[in-house]
């Protein structure tokens, strides 16, 4: 399970990243890369706290 939330908080934090390439290139326009942001960072808000606390809780 922890690993299945891993992949989606990363799989979050790629859509905060990538869709700014398309934009950039002329890809994607602003409204759908603002949709995709957004979405990108509610999905890693909502999901890297389940696992990244445990990490530093096991490191101690």
């Amino acid at each position: 399970m922890k690993k299945l939330i891993r992949l989606i908080s990363y799989l979050g934090l790629a859509l905060t990243i990538i869709p700014s390439f398309f934009v950039f290139n002329g890809g994607l326009s602003l409204e759908h890369y603002k949709l995709l942001m957004l979405a990108g960072t509610m999905t890693w808000i909502f999901t890297a706290p389940f696992w990244v606390n445990e990490e530093s809780k096991e490191s101690s």
